[in-house]
């Protein structure tokens, strides 16, 4: 069944065509990723298809009338003086019309659909974490309005989800619970995100948008990889066929031909053609940057001690750690937990409770923070790398000039010209992050540097990284960004204690569910405990948990087949009936489970 079919749209921005008559159809089913450059106009896109923007020309937007479309965009937007719980009931989300729409009901089903209502929406919020209902939106964070975002979209029960970087101000316990909903069966969704690991979980189907032209491939960012080095490889065979074409047509044109007969006229047009269709973007090759940085002495970084209490919060205590050349060391931890004030306090911006910081005298910071690009006045882009420095020192006394390290980072030289203020927010972030890096720095502080960026840019920056001789500190939540760059982790657990990993993000993650479900595990029944109840009441109990217990095993089973990709649309429909039902007999068992041990 087909959810919306778009054909023909076109967009352009000035002399750049974002986009060159695309189309894209969405039917039932489809968990398609958009992946593109920065500024390539993915959002736009998005915000076309979901009627927020235009498209020119003659074009087509059709949409299937019988299901319900919800768009989430990358920075939601409340009335500051509303509460989570009134921005939740939105009008007409049908949660919200059960509540007012119910006059010729009895005042029974009407308590009983408020009661429903309330039920599920406050289910929503709290496993979102938002449990404070009568907050103004005003006072939340960038995450808290990103997970009141996601209760908003998913209250309404859309049938099909369109995303714009979902992922972005979430911690992981956040990203995994929001990839558990997005692989449900009945969601239908199209998303742009640069979290690799989330489009290699969850995703049918990658629409790279290249050049304002749509290149389509089937399955996850494994096979999306696989298929495009294949596709590059044949169109650089193809290349070097038009290239030799190009230089035979070269030398004809160098001998200048003094009659210009039709036929000669017709061979340079040819020429200028021809050089037309080898022109574009250049693919990523070595990126390595020999850098001439900063020297780094023996005496580095050394915390001893530290403790920092904040609002009242402790959020680390007696943290004790010297830092050694070369190291990247990644800080993890839920939001909210002190990450950031961690760095702060390491790079002497906020003092320590308790406990000392020593800097070595050779340390040279690059700090990259969540607030991005700040100008007192707008610039070009390469003004903007300028004003720190003209060029960067590489080894062997050579020097990277403004304009070279743009052109490596993905800003060709006539973008270069262009004021910062025209630049996509992605493209921002990633000015910010060369302003960073041209400055030479010896010791990197990355806060989040993920966020905005696209997946080229991030295999850029993490060429970069790997090849980067001082140290790094990185926050972030991009389990693929910090699996690939960090040797380990300092996690931020809670009061106070903070954890040194010597492992890999994923690992540490895998490590604690098992720990979790051990925990579960030896946690004593209540069967087992010693309640005085009478005879029959523990058998019931003891029959309500093997039930439990077999329906739990018969879910995960459905749930491991409905991942199944040979599945026809028919048998997904057939199992994802079955599946809601099994959580309703769940439901309904742990209810009385729940009842008997009251």
């Amino acid at each position: 069944m087909s959810y919306l079919i778009a054909e023909n749209i076109s967009l352009s921005r000035g002399e750049k065509t974002l986009l060159d008559s695309v189309d894209l159809t969405i039917t039932q089913g489809d968990k398609i990723a958009m992946v593109a450059r920065n500024g390539s106009g993915k959002s736009t896109f998005l915000r076309i298809l979901t009627g927020q923007e235009s498209s020119e020309g003659i074009h087509m937007l059709q949409y299937n009338p019988n299901i319900k479309i919800c768009f989430l965009e990358q920075e939601p937007s409340f009335d500051p003086e509303e509460t989570i719980w009134t921005a939740v009931l939105t009008p007409g989300i049908e949660t919200h019309d059960a509540l007012l729409n119910s006059d010729e009901k009895s005042d029974a089903s009407k308590t009983e659909d408020i009661w429903r209502v309330e039920a599920k929406l406050k289910e929503i919020l709290f496993k979102l974490n938002l449990t404070k209902l009568d907050k103004k939106t005003g006072v939340l964070s960038g995450g808290e309005k990103k997970r009141l975002g996601l209760a908003k979209l998913f209250a309404q029960e859309p049938d099909l989800v369109i995303l714009d970087e979902p992922t972005n101000h979430l911690d992981l316990d956040m990203i995994e619970w929001l990839e558990t909903q997005l692989k449900s069966p009945s969601v239908t969704l199209l998303i742009v995100t640069h979290d690799r690991y989330f489009l290699d979980n969850i995703c049918n189907r990658i629409v790279e948008l290249d050049r304002g032209r749509f290149i389509n491939y089937t399955g996850n960012y494994t096979d999306f990889l696989e298929k495009r080095a294949t596709r590059i490889e044949t169109e650089r065979s193809e290349k070097t066929k038009i290239q030799k074409l190009l230089n035979k047509e070269l030398e004809w044109i160098r001998r200048s031909p003094q009659a210009r007969t039709t036929k000669s006229k017709s061979r340079v047009d040819n020429y200028y053609k021809t050089k037309e269709k080898i022109t574009g973007p250049k693919e990523l090759g070595e990126i390595t940057i020999d850098i001439d940085m900063h020297r780094l002495g023996s005496k580095i970084l050394e915390c001893h001690n530290i403790s920092k209490t904040l609002g009242g919060k402790l959020l680390f205590e007696l943290f004790d750690y010297k830092f050694k050349k070369g190291e990247k060391v990644g800080i993890v931890g839920a939001n909210g937990a002190g990450k950031t004030t961690l760095v702060n306090v390491m790079t002497g911006q906020l003092k320590a409770d308790a406990g000392k910081v020593i800097i070595g005298d050779t340390v040279v910071f690059g700090y990259y923070t969540q607030m991005g690009l700040k100008l007192e006045q707008d610039l070009r882009v390469i003004d903007v790398i300028r004003s720190v420095a003209e060029y960067l020192p590489l080894k062997n006394g050579k020097k990277m000039s403004a304009e070279a390290l743009l052109e490596r980072f993905l800003f060709p030289r006539a973008q270069q010209s262009v004021y910062a203020s025209q630049l996509s927010g992605g493209e921002r972030r990633r000015l910010y992050l060369l302003q960073i890096l041209m400055a030479n720095p010896n010791f990197l502080i990355l806060d989040e540097p993920t966020n905005d960026l696209d997946i080229i840019t991030l295999n850029i920056l993490e060429d970069y990284l790997e090849h980067f001789p001082g140290c790094a500190i990185i926050i972030s939540h991009d389990r693929y960004f910090m699996d690939k760059i960090v040797d380990h982790l300092f996690i931020l657990e809670g009061d106070g204690k903070v954890k040194d990993y010597n492992g890999k993000y994923t690992d540490y993650r895998r490590e604690n569910r098992i720990k979790t479900k051990e925990n579960t595990k030896e946690a004593p029944s209540v069967a087992k405990q010693d309640f005085k109840l009478d005879k029959e009441k523990k058998n019931k109990i003891r029959k309500l948990e093997r039930q439990i217990e077999d329906l739990e095993y018969q879910k995960m089973s459905l749930e491991e087949r409905m991942l199944d990709p040979q599945l026809s649309l028919e048998e997904i429909t057939d199992l994802s009936k079955s599946f809601s039902q099994m959580k309703d007999d769940l439901a309904a068992l742990e209810d009385q489970w729940m009842e008997l041990v009251d």
